[in-house]
């Protein structure tokens, strides 16, 4: 590739990237606002991160390379793979995006569930490849037979749990997807929530098989760590290579690393927090089921709930109660994204929904 080409693409996917967050997430909200529009962890860095991340910012003004190398080695040794099948980077989004540039094109599609996460059809978009949305089935789940059955796929895109429904894809229907796609084609599979579930089912075997597999991961959701910018990839050192044609793999930021670190050896931090959130998520499904209102069965730390009206319509109703949730997807009109917050922000939303509703 010329280096003209790799910049304009590079510029192209900033654009991208900047209009899809934009859309996604920023708001201009007023101080104390509740805000369950973004699928945050209010709880943020653990203890220890903070701590981690205090104790390094004075060496800001160093290179410290080897931060980051924890990280990779960390990770690595808790997933049973080799070092050089992981890369570290500053949050998930860019090797998501990276992964779409890298293998898909005109001829070949992205493929993804619908509703899904959208960041990565931006991508695709700058390429110029089609982008093929299968509806779910009837439990949530990915139509990973539909899926595989489109036969110029370039990436198959699973995020599980399901962005935004919060939903659950069973392993095995991911096993025989990896199994059976068109040849030539990579599962992207996106695990940012499944630390959050009740039971969760990794897939990091696939990857240590040296499957045609991209397993992305991210400190943002379980962690809390979405504005210090730690991520990851796992894959053969053959595909990684792949997305490395679209970034130059620079320094990354130490405060993240650092605090990356100390949460993966936080001892207990996962299960407490998959508690917190299980417990807040299902008193607000009681809530919902107490008003007869129809919601989609989630697993993680958001679920999308159907309003019977337009969900435009009541977005901006519950912003002027001061709760802010999250975005309609086409598919589905009437359904609104609700991120899981705290007790006490789950309780004004629950008091705002039932005034706009009239429920």
């Amino acid at each position: 590739m010329l280096r003209r080409d790799f910049g304009k693409i590079v510029g192209l996917l900033a654009v991208s990237q900047e209009m899809a967050f934009a859309q996604a997430s920023k708001v201009d909200a007023p101080a104390g606002a509740v805000m369950i529009n973004a699928n945050e962890n209010p709880m943020g860095p653990c203890k220890e991160a903070l701590d981690a991340l205090h104790s390094i910012a004075a060496q800001g003004g160093r290179y410290l390379f080897s931060e980051g190398e924890k990280v990779q080695q960390l990770l690595a040794d808790q997933e049973g793979l080799k070092t050089d099948h992981v890369r570290i980077y500053p949050g998930s989004s860019a090797p998501l995006h990276q992964t779409v540039l890298a293998f898909c094109s005109p001829a070949r599609a992205l493929v993804m569930g619908d509703p899904g996460y959208e960041a990565g059809a931006s991508a695709a978009e700058v390429v110029g490849a089609p982008v093929v949305r299968v509806p779910l089935t009837k439990s949530y789940a990915h139509d990973v037979k539909a899926m595989a059955a489109v036969a110029n796929a370039g990436v198959i895109y699973i995020t599980n749990p399901n962005n935004p429904t919060g939903t659950a894809t069973p392993k095995a229907d991911i096993e025989w997807l990896v199994a059976n796609k068109p040849q030539g084609s990579i599962v992207m599979l996106d695990e940012a929530y499944m630390h959050i579930a009740p039971n969760p089912q990794f897939n990091s075997a696939l990857v240590a098989a040296d499957k045609d597999i991209v397993i992305l991961r991210t400190f943002s959701k379980v962690y809390g760590m979405a504005g210090l910018r730690a991520g990851a990839v796992l894959a053969r050192p053959d595909l990684i290579g792949k997305l490395d044609r679209f970034s130059n793999n620079g320094m990354l930021p130490i405060t993240g690393m650092a605090a990356a670190s100390a949460s993966l050896q936080a001892k207990g931090l996962v299960e407490e927090r998959r508690k917190i959130i299980g417990d807040i998520r299902e008193d607000v499904f009681a809530y919902l089921r107490k008003k007869n209102l129809q919601y989609v069965p989630s697993v993680t730390n958001c679920f999308m709930v159907d309003t019977g009206r337009p969900a435009n319509d009541v977005i901006l109703a519950m912003r002027r109660e001061n709760v802010y949730i999250g975005r309609r997807w086409p598919v589905w009109p009437t359904h609104v994204r609700v991120t899981v917050g705290t007790a006490g922000e789950m309780e004004k939303f629950k008091a705002a929904f039932s005034k706009v509703l009239s429920v």
